[in-house]
């Protein structure tokens, strides 16, 4: 096993795995840090990996569904009777004594919409013609960032040679991925012979272009691609929710090679493919009146098929409520996240899908480090009549254990200072990262919502947030009793008093609060994935885009039963 730059490798390869994957096999997985990455994505998975290094292999095996070394690689000692969906070969494949044999068998395991992606060096890497102008040997220098200890290197390594070869085995090359481990340096190094490129005749820009990555990603399937193109608007991040219903189930499809995903202010056309179903995703627009129409129009007019995003009680805001509103009427469909709103949006538009708010990565535990104390976390926007009536529970609470509870409190300063107990910490609102990153360091994460038709209608966000960050949930019985398995998962109240005694009850007994903890982050893990809800939503935008002509007489018609009902009423 050659030294390669692990980390720098694994991050750059985590983003092309499909998380749809439910086999995947690594070949030259080394010590599994890549399979214990996608594991925090997509649990669900199933990995085996090959490696030749008996001491990585020793490392690796804890990660793997099943590992073997490459002398078996004909015949795999391994139980996937359901197909490989993703096969990976990390610096593997240009030492084989024959490539094409081996990628032609090895793709017989895929399943027909399987993924092959195959981590090749750059022949033409900038390092190469700043060694040989040093007169240097060609695997001199930092052996950790240089992918090949061999310089004589396979000449089937060019695209065109590439392309050509897997089309003799029956695969289709989809797309090629630069991955360019040390940018500033490259330019620095292109800079400094821009003259000499000039003298000789040759472009700076392309030769930067060519030379910058270390490495290439191939991607490869048994079939061509059938292209799927999601743009999406958003709203400026407020709390997480931004990153939960856009960012993120963008970033997700992505992994798709067949996906075009994207965060675009607009209809911008240059990235689309002119042939394939476009969808355009508006973030909780509000679009009143001939303004809102116009916004819709001219994405109409670009071909995009449009999907409203939105994931409140739409009635609860001043903006929403107009009669010439069109964020719903006036769009070809609606995703939201949880049943009951889409019971009230079904109402304005009856294509409505439910997309449950879902968890992209488990992060790494980092709390109940501590047996004599636990800190509580508080982090909400506008809940101050949530837990006005609790905080003297929660003061009493804090008089009679004193410095065993910590509060950690994010954006609400009227809770921060409500709180009677100098065993606080306060930060003001601040990114998902920083957000996420305070709740793992707690142990309890505090939930009250009063009974409201507008809570009612909220996602339990905040429970698969707490849960994924091995948190107790502890939360009033409104919204989160669909959600927690009370005394399993996590811990409901109904009352200041029950607050009170279940609050008591997880500081006197730490053991049971990391029991709930596990049990809660053990639930996520299995079901609140984002990685599980990939294929359901491309399968309901191809659907869209399917049935778009039934979608446009529709929104037609609710658009002229509105003009009606306007002029009625006029």
């Amino acid at each position: 096993s050659m030294p390669r730059d692990d980390d720098r490798l694994d991050a750059d390869l985590l983003r092309h795995i499909p998380l749809t994957a439910r086999v995947i096999l690594d070949v030259g997985c080394g010590a599994a840090t890549l399979a214990a990455a996608y594991r925090r994505l997509n649990p669900r998975a199933r990995i085996f990996g090959i490696e030749s290094d008996p001491v990585a292999a020793a490392i690796a095996a804890p990660h793997l569904d099943g590992i073997a070394r490459p002398d078996v690689m004909d015949k795999l000692p391994f139980d996937i009777q359901e197909g490989v969906d993703c096969i990976l070969y990390r610096d593997v494949l240009e030492q084989a004594a024959d490539p094409w044999s081996l990628l032609a068998t090895q793709a017989g395991l895929l399943n027909e919409d399987g993924t092959i992606l195959i981590c090749l060096p750059n022949l033409d890497h900038w390092r190469h013609a700043e060694r040989a102008l040093r007169g240097q040997a060609a695997n001199a220098g930092n052996p950790v960032s240089e992918p090949f200890a061999n310089p004589a290197l396979p000449n089937w390594l060019s695209i065109d040679a590439m392309s050509e070869n897997l089309a003799q085995i029956g695969l289709t090359l989809c797309a090629v991925y630069p991955l360019i481990a040390d940018a500033a340096e490259a330019g620095a190094f292109v800079t400094a012979i821009t003259p000499a490129l000039l003298a000789l005749g040759i472009d700076p820009e392309a030769f930067s272009h060519r030379s910058a990555p270390l490495r290439y990603v191939w991607c490869v399937r048994k079939a061509p691609l059938a292209l799927l193109t999601v743009a999406a608007s958003m709203l400026a991040p407020v709390g997480g929710v931004s990153h939960v219903r856009i960012v993120e189930p963008l970033q997700a499809m992505a992994s798709d090679p067949a996906v075009i995903a994207y965060l675009s202010p607009g209809g911008d056309r240059e990235r689309v493919d002119p042939h394939s179903p476009r969808i355009f995703v508006l973030h909780r627009p509000a679009l009143s009146g001939k303004e809102g129409l116009a916004t819709i129009e001219a994405l109409l007019r670009d071909d995009w098929l449009v999907v409203t995003e939105f994931d409140d009680h739409p009635d609860f805001f001043e903006a929403m409520r107009g009669e010439d509103q069109l964020a719903f009427t006036g769009v070809h469909a609606v995703q939201t996240s949880t049943p009951a709103l889409a019971a009230v949006l079904r109402e304005r538009n009856p294509e409505v899908a439910v997309f449950p708010n879902a968890i992209r990565a488990l992060p790494e535990p980092r709390n109940f480090t501590d047996p004599q104390a636990m800190t509580l976390f508080f982090g909400a926007l506008n809940r101050e009549n949530d837990w006005a009536t609790l905080m003297p529970a929660l003061n009493a609470v804090a008089a009679t254990v004193g410095d065993r509870l910590r509060f950690c409190v994010l954006h609400d300063h009227g809770f921060f200072e409500a709180l009677e107990t100098p065993h606080k910490s306060f930060t003001p609102i601040c990114d998902y990262d920083t957000y996420m990153a305070r709740l793992g360091e707690c142990e309890i994460s505090f939930m009250p919502l009063l009974d409201t038709a507008f809570n009612r209608a909220k996602s339990d966000l905040k429970f698969i947030e707490a849960g994924a960050c091995r948190v107790v949930p502890l939360a009033s019985d409104i919204v989160y009793a669909a959600s927690i398995e009370d005394g399993r998962t996590g811990l409901l109240f109904r009352d200041a008093e029950e607050l009170r005694t279940r609050l008591l009850r997880l500081i006197a007994m730490p053991d049971v609060a990391l029991e709930l903890a596990d049990a809660a982050r053990a639930h996520v893990a299995a079901s609140r994935m984002l990685a599980y809800q990939v294929a359901p939503r491309i399968d309901w935008y191809r659907s869209l885009w399917d049935r778009r002509e039934a979608l446009t007489e529709a929104r037609a018609a609710r658009l002229e039963l509105a003009r009606l009902g306007r002029a009625g009423g006029a």
